[in-house]
């Protein structure tokens, strides 16, 4: 069957299926930490669902004074008066909420059911006609980003389900028709994406990550084979035929779906011109050719099942984004996407908030913010910035939790080795205890053992400091992972409008 035969029928599975049809019209839903970046969104939408919304969080932050400003309460902290007051029908937490909780507590003696966001995500996702999951170790929120726009342009009115702020949305959601196209990223930690029904899914790679879920490659493999579970046999999964971790989770998928009475779903594949799927032997379904780079951006035609769809120009660097944007057109293809949309949109997406953000310059050299997190995701990020035009390049990084970075310690060196400069930021993590057997300043002295060029700096000041001491115009400044080191590239851009 080729990709032009698909049609864009309801495909989901009855089995296990719970949609939110179990609370009353009008329900009052709470957050227990609403201040997350997924679960605000889900509040969002709650209240476009027609229910109320209200939640609490430790932190009060733009995000929740946004939703306080869009008709949502915000509670400062967690107490049992916050659900006295609210009255919720269903109460909705973090997995991130610590044993002990005084409103989950409440809420559980006083017989209010309390689901974990994944699970709430899966009831959302049940309720919609159509809906896309895009899953990966690396890409989901640029590729989602990327699918969902070009179904808005081809006028299909989705409901999008983000892991990051889009300056297109103003916020991680957009509420399309309901209960008709949802998309979402999905994600593996805690293996939340098993919650979530499909009838498109993609996997834009596989890699070991997540070290504190899965104690291997293997596991994670696994769990992609498993996510399959939830995407029935007249669904469809787009994933990249050069992978051979995504060739392996495929191979595996069968001892899931078969003891469910599912056969193997469509499998649509992407990658560039001579990219073979090696399970099948086969050419990639949607493949980039004709790859040319302009001012450092990636510039290509498109093909889907060997016959021209678009000439795509992308906003974003890298041969990663060549392979994002791919997905995320497939996925979008498959369910009414049209080529001109996907020429339109991505001739001027600049990415989601903390994805390879340009966010000025300082000293006259350029800022860039991105989620690098993962040893292959910056290994992605540098090998993109290679080919914007500069002089010398100044990495700043923070590895983000402590266990990944014990783990992936070799990875981390080998990743960075070649940096230029590389100025480290101590371990970030909000839900670990410090072991005190791991700092960054080991990824310093190990990277310097080695012939690089890396400091440790206990204190984010001394970065800035550094950086105003070192820095000429021409050159580029990547401030790579989580968001308490991306701060720094505010902070960098504040200091210079200050002058």
């Amino acid at each position: 069957m080729t990709l032009q035969e698909t049609s864009t029928t309801t495909v989901h599975s009855s089995s296990g299926k719970q949609d939110l049809s179990f609370l009353p019209p009008h329900a009052h839903i709470y957050f227990v930490g609403i201040g997350g970046i997924s679960m605000s969104g889900l509040s969002e939408i709650s209240v476009q669902l027609g229910y109320k919304a209200a939640g609490s969080d430790m932190h009060l932050t733009h995000r929740t004074q946004y939703l306080e400003d869009k008709g949502i309460p915000v509670f400062a902290g967690h107490a049992a008066a916050n659900l006295i007051c609210f009255q919720p029908d269903l109460v909705v937490h973090t997995a991130a909420i610590l044993p002990g909780n005084p409103e989950l507590a409440y809420a559980r003696a006083h017989g209010i059911p309390c689901v974990d966001r994944a699970r709430f995500l899966g009831y959302l996702t049940a309720g919609f006609d159509q809906v896309i999951n895009i899953s990966g170790t690396h890409g989901k929120t640029t590729t989602t980003s990327m699918a969902a726009l070009i179904l808005i342009a081809s006028g299909m009115e989705p409901t999008v389900h983000l892991g990051a702020e889009l300056d297109a949305f103003g916020s991680t959601v957009h509420m399309g028709k309901p209960h008709g196209l949802f998309v979402s990223e999905a994600c593996e930690y805690q293996r939340s994406f098993l919650q979530f029904y499909s009838t498109t899914a993609a996997i834009t790679n596989i890699d070991y990550d997540h070290v504190d879920c899965f104690a291997n490659l293997s596991e994670v493999i696994d769990v992609f084979a498993e996510f399959s579970q939830k995407l029935p046999s007249a669904g469809t999964l787009v994933i990249p035929a050069f992978d051979p971790n995504v060739a392996e989770a495929v191979r595996r998928m069968p001892k899931y779906r078969e003891p469910l009475g599912l056969s193997m779903p469509r499998i649509v594949t992407t990658g560039k011109k001579g990219d073979i799927f090696e399970v099948t032997g086969e050419p990639a379904d949607v493949y980039a050719d004709l790859i040319t780079y302009h001012d450092g951006y990636p510039e290509f035609d498109v093909y889907i099942d060997q016959i021209f769809y678009a000439h795509i120009a992308l906003r974003v660097p890298g041969d990663h984004n060549v392979y994002n944007a791919l997905t995320a057109i497939a996925c979008a293809y498959l369910n009414g996407g049209t080529a001109k949309a996907a020429e339109d949109v991505l001739s001027s997406f600049t990415g989601a908030e903390g994805r390879y953000s340009i966010k000025g310059t300082y000293k006259g050299a350029t800022v860039v913010a991105d989620y690098a997190h993962h040893p292959a995701a910056a290994r992605a990020t540098l090998a993109a910035a290679s080919h914007i035009p500069h002089k010398k390049t100044w990495v700043v990084f923070q590895p983000l939790t402590f266990n990944r970075t014990e783990v992936l310690f070799d990875d981390f060196v080998t990743s960075l080795l070649p940096c230029e400069h590389v100025l480290f930021a101590e371990i970030f993590s909000d839900r670990e205890i410090n072991p005190g057997t791991i700092s960054s300043s080991m990824l310093a002295d190990k990277i310097n053992k080695l012939g690089g060029k890396a400091e440790f700096f206990a204190d984010k000041k001394d970065i800035i400091r550094r950086l105003d001491e070192w820095v000429s115009e021409g050159d580029l400044i990547l401030v790579l992972g989580p968001e308490d080191i991306r701060e720094l590239a505010d902070e960098l851009i504040r200091i210079e409008n200050a002058k």
